[in-house]
């Protein structure tokens, strides 16, 4: 697998429904880029001023929610990834 540095963290996007609430199937020209995904893998986190490590506030398995044009996209053996910083996450899902 990869380890991710710092604050870095790997996430899977989760495809959301093709289908809306009423039942109308959409085509792929509306699909929009995902919002949601699971978290793979984290980095140790950030140093603060002190030299202290500031552990991330998510963990392997979180579902998240993240910002639309936050993560930067990468394909590892022919799967996307999104690779973004902590700060592209905006809520964790329970």
């Amino acid at each position: 697998m990869f380890k991710p540095l710092s604050n870095r963290l790997f996430i899977e996007p989760v495809a959301d429904e093709k289908k809306t609430e009423s039942g109308i199937v959409l085509p792929e020209t509306a699909e929009k880029k995902p919002i949601k995904g699971k978290i793979i893998a984290v980095g140790d986190g950030k140093f603060n001023e002190k030299g202290e490590r500031i552990p991330l506030s998510v963990k392997v398995g979180d579902t998240v929610l993240f910002k639309k044009y936050g993560p930067d996209e990468i394909e590892i053996d022919g799967k996307k990834y999104l690779v973004g910083d902590e700060d592209d996450i905006l809520a964790i899902i329970e």
